[in-house]
């Protein structure tokens, strides 16, 4: 079986989750801050990033980050380009680990219009992608964020998903399209109601053989997203936790049987540069283990 098929039946079957390790410049500070590293720990965006890929790759190297609980990971772009070790990191992540890579590529939010923040456009994707396959990435992850229960712009939301996922698929890669709804929404549940349908009538435009994934925020009602993560198109449908502590992603994930964890702020909660490699591994397994079950 072929690294490519080997990747995509882990995808569709295994047991797990996938983790969110794709901060990106605007959110890194926070990030950094929580597991202990202040900005006066830090000069400029080099060292800030650099600090950023020692927390990475700390958590990749801890001993329960395998296959066994952690199904794939999600990677910020400079983290494809980076090396653990000295092995590049996607490498390292599926040939020792046993984790599938993906690689996040939207380049951050438009302003809010029509209730609504859409991608920003995303100039060289095509080179991106190219790159990204070459060095064994197996997947994409583009972001956008839906505030209110507005039709049009969860239209216009899904219809962006769904086009730069159409390239992502030329590319031979797979497309984790996140289309996240705001957990602090006052129309949070009807907003959902609006995404599945929508979501649900471009699965059935999708051509026979074109594999697509959903990263959605657990959802008010238990179970909408059961149809979606069903339908041929889609390997399978993640959840994002959105702020959610670990107890109440976990809590909520365990209501939606068809729904697996990619979580971020959920799996490094807890953790500090300054714990011992043993306190570390111990804080980390616990989160992965949590959020495992909930996924399983």
């Amino acid at each position: 079986m072929s690294d490519q098929a080997a990747m995509r039946e882990q995808m569709k079957s295994g047991a797990g989750f996938i983790a969110a390790l794709d901060q990106s410049g605007g959110s890194t500070p926070k990030a950094l801050s929580l597991y202990g590293v202040e900005p006066s720990d830090y000069s400029g965006d080099d060292e800030m990033f650099r600090a950023m890929h020692d927390m990475r790759a700390r958590i990749i190297l801890a001993e329960d980050f395998t296959k066994a609980k952690v199904i794939g990971a999600i990677l910020f772009e400079r983290t494809m380009h980076d090396t653990i070790n000295g092995t590049p990191v996607a490498d390292l992540l599926w040939n020792q680990r046993g984790v599938v890579p993906f690689l996040k590529i939207d380049k951050g939010l438009e302003e809010q219009a029509d209730g609504v923040q859409l991608m920003k456009p995303m100039p060289g994707l095509e080179d991106v992608l190219t790159t990204a396959q070459a060095k064994g990435i197996f997947g994409t992850k583009e972001r956008s964020v839906i505030h209110e229960a507005n039709a049009k712009g969860i239209a216009d939301i899904v219809a962006q998903q769904f086009e730069v996922g159409q390239t992502v698929t030329g590319a031979g890669l797979v497309p984790i399209l996140e289309p996240e709804v705001n957990i602090h929404s006052d129309t949070k549940g009807e907003a959902e109601t609006l995404l599945e349908g929508e979501i649900a009538r471009y699965l059935d435009t999708l051509d026979d053989g074109v594999d697509i994934m959903l990263k959605l925020t657990l959802p008010d009602q238990p179970g909408l997203y059961d149809g979606l993560a069903a339908h041929p198109r889609v390997l399978r449908v993640v959840a994002l936790s959105g702020g959610y502590s670990t107890d109440e992603a976990s809590a909520k994930l365990a209501e939606n049987k068809h729904m697996i964890a990619s979580f971020s702020r959920a799996l490094t909660e807890g953790l500090n540069v300054r714990m011992s490699d043993s306190e570390f591994n111990a804080a980390l397994g616990g989160n992965i283990d949590k959020i495992y079950r909930a996924s399983v």
